[in-house]
C-alpha cells in the first residue's frame, strides 16, 4: 500500500496526477472518503495525469462523466445517489468497467456486489489535528 500526505489542494491534485500518469486501460480505482475530503480534486489531477485537458467536474447528479481527450478514456462515476445496483445496468456499466478506458468510482461501497476483484482503492482522509487542508491518501 502506498501512503501519501497532502497539505494543500495543489498537493492532492499532484498526487492524483502522479497516479494517473501510471494508470492503464481497464483499471478501476475506487475513491473513498467523506464529503469534502478532496475526491474531486484528486480526480482532476488523475485526469491530467492521463492527458485530459478539459475541465473535470463531480458527476454527483449525472452519476457518470466521460472524458475522451486523454491517452485513454476516463469514466468518472459518483454512485452516491444510486438507490439500487440495478441502476448501474441501465447505464451499461460493463462497457465502462471492462472497456478500453480507466474508471474512477466515488462511493463505490454502494455497488460493491458488481465490482471486479482487481480494483485499486484510494482512501482520502482528513486529520484536523494536522490542519484544515491536510489529507492522508492511501492507495492499494
Amino acid at each position: 500500500m502506498m501512503r501519501y500526505e497532502s497539505w494543500s489542494e495543489k498537493e492532492t491534485f499532484d498526487i492524483g496526477r502522479q497516479i494517473g500518469d501510471k494508470a492503464s486501460p481497464g483499471e478501476i480505482y475506487l475513491l473513498e472518503g467523506d464529503l469534502g475530503t478532496g475526491k474531486t480534486v484528486f480526480a482532476k489531477g488523475f485526469a491530467r495525469g492521463i492527458g485530459i485537458k478539459e475541465p473535470v467536474t463531480s458527476p454527483t447528479f449525472t452519476i457518470l462523466q466521460e472524458y475522451e481527450d486523454g491517452r485513454m478514456p476516463m469514466y468518472h462515476f459518483d454512485v452516491y445517489r444510486i438507490a439500487d445496483v440495478e441502476e448501474m445496468d441501465e447505464l451499461g456499466y460493463e462497457a465502462y468497467f471492462f472497456g478500453d478506458g480507466v474508471c474512477l468510482i466515488e462511493w463505490a461501497s454502494q455497488i460493491r456486489e458488481i465490482l471486479p476483484e482487481n480494483c485499486q482503492t484510494i482512501r482520502i482522509e482528513k486529520d484536523l489535528e494536522k490542519g484544515f487542508d491536510y489529507r492522508k491518501i492511501q492507495v492499494g
